[in-house]
């Protein structure tokens, strides 16, 4: 009986590098039935996943899975990367949320892009073990790209997946892949690139900041740690400064207006200066004066800023501080 009557039907996980999309071409060339999963915080986006969906034909399912990755984010198992990037645990909640998936729509196994030894970190032989037994999907994870060099899952045993059309490739290089794709007619696919904010530097700092200072962590306060300046200062407030226009928009999208206080400075260029959950009247007018520092506005001239908390607006008049008087407490 071949495979395709069988109605083997396997579920990826795809991030849209150039290694998930080989993986779902190499069992759809088998006759096997793939679709892929991608999940999406805001520290990942499901974009990649969505484009390499287009070019294949793959159907995609793309959940956000911000809530259940914050408790492991703030107490991984395996700890952390060189920055914030928990890695292993990561793989381990996305296969056993796949795995939810697999079992409620019918596919018989999981699978992914990962090649071994291509990551120090989280693809050596040990962390995928790991990752498959924390899963709760144990001996159902396949990596067509590497299960030559991995033990027989039980697919491959029953003879449901072929391995002899699977492949052994390990190592950082990608000229492997490469060929492949081009056995595929493949051309359209992205440069190896990091997509987990959680490995940024800048990122993480203020993202550690916000876990010092904030109980509960919305969604929306985690976007606004990609825009703007970020300052704590030694009252607790905190504040965010836009750079560019974009993060004027930015801020706006992201802010509460039932709780935070936004402040712009009137009739001049200058940022947006958001105050999340808001604060007493003198760090407002603290605020102002440091929004009018950022702006265009003349050293030593007095500027009208607008103040709008959730009970109402207020126009003052204020001289910029410095940015330079600021600076030490930027996150």
């Amino acid at each position: 009986m071949s495979l395709s009557q069988n109605k083997m039907r396997g579920l990826g996980l795809c991030s849209g590098g150039l290694d998930s999309i080989l993986a779902g071409l190499v069992l759809r060339k088998q006759g096997i039935d793939v679709e892929w999963i991608s999940f999406e915080t805001p520290f990942f986006s499901s974009e990649k996943a969505r484009n390499a969906s287009r070019i294949t034909g793959i159907p995609l399912t793309v959940q956000n899975i911000t809530q259940q990755y914050l408790p492991m984010l703030k107490n991984p198992n395996c700890g952390y990367g060189r920055w914030m990037n928990p890695c292993l645990d990561c793989h381990s909640l996305m296969f056993r949320l796949a795995g939810d998936m697999m079992t409620a729509k019918g596919f018989h196994f999981l699978f992914s892009g990962e090649v071994l030894g291509q990551r120090p970190m989280s693809q050596t032989k040990p962390s995928l073990r790991y990752v498959e037994k924390n899963s709760g999907r144990d001996g159902y994870i396949l990596r067509p790209l590497s299960a030559k060099n991995l033990p027989e899952t039980f697919m491959e045993r029953e003879g449901r997946v072929d391995r002899g059309q699977l492949y052994g490739f390990s190592g950082r290089g990608r000229k492997n892949q490469i060929r492949l794709a081009a056995e595929f007619g493949l051309t359209d696919y992205p440069a190896p690139a990091g997509g987990c904010l959680l490995t940024d530097r800048g990122y993480t700092s203020r993202l550690k900041d916000l876990f010092e200072h904030q109980k509960e962590t919305t969604e929306a306060a985690l976007h606004l740690l990609k825009f703007g300046r970020h300052f704590r200062l030694t009252n607790g407030t905190k504040l965010i400064v836009g750079r560019t226009q974009k993060d004027n928009e930015q801020i706006l999208k992201y802010h509460d207006p039932h709780k935070d206080t936004v402040v712009e400075i009137q009739s001049i260029p200058g940022p947006v200066l958001l105050i999340p959950s808001g604060t007493d009247r003198d760090t407002r007018y603290l605020a102002a004066s440091v929004c009018t520092g950022y702006s265009k506005a003349p050293k030593e001239a007095s500027a009208a800023v607008e103040i709008v908390t959730p009970k109402g607006r207020d126009i003052i008049k204020v001289k910029g501080i410095l940015p330079s008087e600021i600076k030490s407490y930027m996150i």
